[in-house]
């Protein structure tokens, strides 16, 4: 898999050199530590967060879910890539990753979760997955990612809209209902130029209307 995708071999054998480190307005995404574990075990167990991310609170000890997390950290796997979401004043708050790496077919689905209460629904959910996207497109060959959302979870979808990502089509999976949704990097770039002469014309606009100085 590794001669599959040269991109993620680089990436882990520069890992000793250089760290991860993607900032936002809001958050950075980071490499994960073996610290996380300590968070990460308290939302995966958590019935609502499970139910937010259509899975079923994990029931291993927490001593097992450590060796599990160790596990990941030691032998990451190349089909995947997963970020710690930290505040900008450091505070981890969630995670986000993107995963099934197709290398023939260029594409990655994404997946993210605000585990702390206190940061849901306030953005920082969609500025992760702004900086996330910036990050595929930028460094590595993805044209295309997707995502799937339940169908009822309004805040995600508008979220992820915020974001970009279009919806495509309804599926139906273990009896629970989603929404499909993708962005592809030609859209992605077409609307960071849009943004781009938007935000030069506010400036502009800015300009005339204080006068000369």
């Amino acid at each position: 898999m590794k001669k599959a995708l040269p991109w993620l071999r680089r990436e882990q054998e520069s890992k000793s050199h250089s760290k991860l480190f993607l900032q936002g307005a809001k958050v950075v995404l980071r490499d994960k530590l073996l610290e996380d574990s300590v968070n990460d075990y308290a939302w995966r167990t958590d019935p609502e967060l499970s139910k937010l991310d259509a899975t079923r609170p994990i029931k291993m000890s927490y001593s097992a879910f450590m060796k599990y997390s160790r596990g990941e950290l030691d032998y990451p796997n190349s089909s995947s890539k997963r970020l710690a979401v930290d505040t900008i004043e450091g505070i981890h708050i969630g995670n986000c990753m993107y995963y099934d790496i197709d290398p023939r077919r260029r594409q990655a689905e994404l997946g993210i979760m605000i585990g702390d209460r206190r940061y849901q629904g306030m953005g920082y959910g969609t500025d992760a997955v702004l900086v996330l996207l910036c990050h595929i497109f930028e460094a590595t060959p993805i044209g295309r990612v997707y995502l799937h959302t339940l169908e009822w979870n309004a805040r995600a979808r508008s979220s992820f809209a915020k974001a970009g990502f279009l919806e495509t089509k309804n599926v139906r999976r273990e009896g629970m209902d989603f929404v499909k949704m993708d962005i592809h990097k030609c859209d992605w770039q077409n609307s960071r130029t849009i943004e781009a002469h938007r935000s030069k014309d506010d400036k502009n606009s800015a300009k005339v209307c204080l006068g000369p100085s």
